[in-house]
C-alpha cells in the first residue's frame, strides 16, 4: 500500500518481514529467564506462558483484548457474554499470576466495559491500589449517547511492598495565573521563555497523552496501538532499570520499545507474525533514536509537546 509522503506511519516490506521473522522465539519447552530476557515470542500466549520460569518477572503490562469483536490483521477476536469473557480473563490471570516476583506491579487496560468485568478478577488475585483514566482524544460520536473516548488502566500490585517512582513521573504544566511569594518570588513555578511551567504530581486522570496517528515515527496500523508516552510513564512508575518488564499481548511492540529506550528488559508474546516483525523493526529503530513525544529531559510535557 503506497502512502503519502508525510505520512511516517511504520509498516514492513516482504523482504523486512522475511528477515524479522527469523529472529522471532517460539517456546515448545521450558525457558530460562536469561533466554526470554529481550526476546518476541509469535505464539498463543496460553501455547507459551506454560514455559515460562516462575517469580521472574518485575513490571506486567497487560493490554488484552477487550470484550468486543476485533479484527487484528487476520486474528480475529469475537465478543463473548460476559461469564465467558470473565472465564477467558481468569485464565489469563491465573496463568500469569505465578510468573512474578513478589514485589511485582501489575497494569491492566480496559474499556469501561470490560473494566466492569475484570476488576471483580483483578481483586482475587492482587491488590488493586487505583484505577488511571486517559482521554484516547479521538473517540466517534453517538447520536444517543455520550462520546466514548477514555480509557482505564487497572494499577495493581501483588503486595503493599511495591516500586513507585513519583519523582520520575511528574508532568510539567504551563501556569496560567501564577502565584508569588510575599519578595515577589516565583512559588512552586518557574519562569521560562516560553512561560511559567510547575511539575505536578500525576493524578489518575491523564488528559495529555496523544493517540499516535500518521505523521507519528511510533504510528503502525494496529488498530488498538498505544501511544509511547503513555507506556513510559507505567514503567517509569513501576521499575528500575535493568528490571524485567512482560506484556504478554504485545501487539505492534509499544511496550518492549519503550522498555528498550528506557534501559529496561523486555519479553513480550504476540500471536499475530506481521505485528511482531513491526515490534522488531521498531525496537531496530530505538537503537538509533531513543526518544519519546511528549518526554524529555527527564520529564513528561503536556499534550502534543
Amino acid at each position: 500500500m503506497k502512502r503519502a509522503s508525510r505520512n511516517r506511519t511504520l509498516s514492513c516490506d516482504q523482504d523486512e518481514i522475511n528477515y524479522f521473522r527469523k529472529k522471532l522465539l517460539v517456546a515448545n519447552s521450558p525457558k530460562s529467564l536469561a533466554l526470554l530476557k529481550n526476546q518476541i515470542l509469535c505464539q498463543d500466549f496460553f501455547d507459551a506462558i506454560q514455559y515460562f520460569p516462575q517469580e521472574s518477572i518485575d513490571l506486567l503490562i497487560l493490554d488484552p483484548p477487550y470484550n468486543l469483536s476485533k479484527n487484528y490483521h487476520g486474528n480475529h477476536f469475537q465478543e463473548k457474554d460476559k461469564s465467558n469473557y470473565t472465564k477467558w480473563f481468569n485464565q489469563v490471570i491465573s496463568n500469569l499470576r505465578p510468573l512474578l516476583k513478589p514485589k511485582a506491579t501489575i497494569y491492566v487496560c480496559s474499556d469501561w466495559k470490560t473494566s466492569i468485568l475484570i476488576a471483580p478478577i483483578l481483586e482475587q488475585y492482587f491488590w488493586i491500589q487505583n484505577r488511571i483514566t486517559w482521554e484516547r482524544e479521538k473517540g466517534r460520536g453517538a447520536k444517543r449517547n455520550w462520546k466514548n473516548n477514555t480509557e482505564d488502566i487497572w494499577f495493581c500490585t501483588l503486595s503493599k511492598d511495591y516500586t513507585f517512582n513519583i519523582e520520575a513521573v511528574k508532568l510539567k504544566k504551563k501556569v496560567i495565573a501564577p502565584y508569588r511569594k510575599a519578595d515577589g518570588s516565583p512559588k512552586d513555578w518557574q519562569a521560562e521563555k516560553d512561560g511559567n511551567f510547575r511539575l505536578t504530581h500525576p493524578s489518575n486522570i491523564w488528559t495529555d497523552i496523544t493517540i499516535p496517528f500518521w505523521s507519528m515515527p511510533e504510528n503502525t496500523d494496529h488498530p488498538t496501538q498505544k501511544p509511547e508516552k503513555l507506556i513510559a510513564k507505567l514503567i517509569l512508575a513501576s521499575s528500575k532499570e535493568q528490571e524485567v518488564v512482560f506484556d504478554p499481548f504485545l501487539g505492534s511492540g509499544t511496550t518492549a520499545v519503550v522498555a528498550k529506550k528506557l534501559n529496561r528488559h523486555f519479553i513480550g508474546i504476540e500471536i499475530n507474525q506481521e505485528y511482531c516483525c513491526w515490534a522488531m523493526k521498531r525496537l531496530q529503530q530505538a537503537k538509533a533514536d531513543a526518544s519519546i513525544q511528549g518526554y524529555s529531559q527527564g520529564i513528561f510535557w503536556e499534550r502534543n509537546s
